[in-house]
């Protein structure tokens, strides 16, 4: 056999490739599925009858600047539309960014719970990844400075971070931002933003019309509930947001996610009845769990880090007897979480349900 010609560099061929939640238990038909943060309401009616209303025109190709999407944002959040870009989730924009700012030998800096693809798209380009670790699964800003060199071209901060849901105040990020050296990029991935109840917190807004070295982006995925659609959007300065619509795709953005997107974005009525069920489980869970013997990281988004006892009754455990009763969580021993898991707030029915069998598992 020929070898083949054209193999990875060594970097790449040492990652693991991202894994998102199971969806699936085999054998079982009905499962309560709590493992990749979706929205608990699923989908918007008004988003089901756009999408439907849309599918006698999807011949056409769709509008590359995803202008009417802009606006939609733009309006909803009081921003320009120029310095908005859409993309194919954010998954995509962090790709873009690295692929535009990012050569060998230079580096980014990412946190311990760090979303893998920040990595992935780094190592992708050439660049080096350092890791600086969290304290109390909170961002640790001075440790960041700390580790910036003359080759650090961007740090990726998650706010709120997953899969902890904590989450850093507006104050200590402007602060940070002010230590900052102004040649290093800061790119605030605020996926969960519209689930913070907290009056001190900024999804990032703001801060970009501080600082022009600072990119925030934001997902359709969460709580407008089109994780399946792959939408997201960038705000940032006027001369980044250039740089970022000379490599995106000509199309990038396909016409079925921007008519969703902006049905989804107007329909603000949906968007505070999703914030306000997460609200109430997310109080009801701290305490409950609490109660019967269990640890949970105080959280701000839709989903919960809970932690188990060392010594007995181990996330291992737990989550083999939640499989066996059909609830599906998300194991973080990728994270160095052996002994947590990550649990998604689901509709009323998933969370009693999970309330049951967890007290149950305690117990037995």
């Amino acid at each position: 056999m020929k070898k083949y010609p054209f193999p990875a560099h060594a970097e790449i061929l040492s990652l693991k490739p991202y894994v998102g939640g199971s969806s699936a238990i085999e054998g079982m038909e009905h499962v309560i599925k709590l493992s990749s943060n979706e929205n608990a309401l699923r989908v918007n009616p008004n988003v089901v009858q756009a999408c439907r209303d849309h599918v006698p025109v999807l011949f056409r190709y769709p509008d590359g600047g995803s202008q009417n999407l802009r606006k939609a944002i733009a309006q909803t959040h009081q921003i320009d539309p120029e310095r908005i870009v859409c993309a194919n989730g954010s998954d995509e924009l962090i790709g873009l960014l690295c692929h535009a700012y990012l050569k060998a030998q230079d580096e980014i800096i990412i946190t311990q719970y760090a979303f893998l693809m920040y990595r992935l798209y780094a190592i992708g380009c050439g660049a080096s990844v350092t890791t600086v670790a969290e304290k109390n699964f909170k961002v640790d800003l001075d440790a960041i400075l700390k580790a910036i060199t003359d080759k650090t071209k961007i740090v990726f901060i998650a706010n709120p971070g997953n899969p902890t849901g904590t989450y850093l105040s507006k104050d200590e990020i402007i602060n940070f931002c002010h230590r900052l050296p102004t040649d290093v990029m800061l790119v605030i991935d605020a996926a969960y933003a519209e689930f913070v109840d907290a009056q001190d917190f900024d999804a990032g807004i703001s801060i970009v019309d501080e600082f022009p070295n600072v990119v925030m982006l934001r997902t359709f995925s969460k709580i407008y509930g089109l994780g399946g659609l792959r939408l997201g959007w960038s705000y940032a300065s006027k001369e980044i947001t250039d740089v970022l619509n000379r490599v995106r795709g000509p199309f990038n953005v396909n016409s079925m996610a921007q008519v969703a997107g902006v049905a989804a974005v107007q329909d603000r009525a949906f968007v505070e009845k999703a914030f306000e069920h997460n609200k109430k489980w997310l109080k009801i869970l701290q305490k409950e769990l609490t109660d019967i013997g269990l640890e949970v990281t105080p959280s701000v988004t839709n989903f919960i880090l809970v932690h188990f006892p060392s010594d007995k009754k181990t996330a291992h455990e737990a989550d083999a007897y939640l499989l066996s009763h059909g609830i599906i969580v998300r194991r973080v021993d990728s994270y160095g979480l052996p002994n947590a898991l990550r649990m998604t707030i689901g509709n009323d029915e998933e969370m009693e349900t999970l309330l049951k069998t967890l007290k149950e598992f305690m117990t037995v």
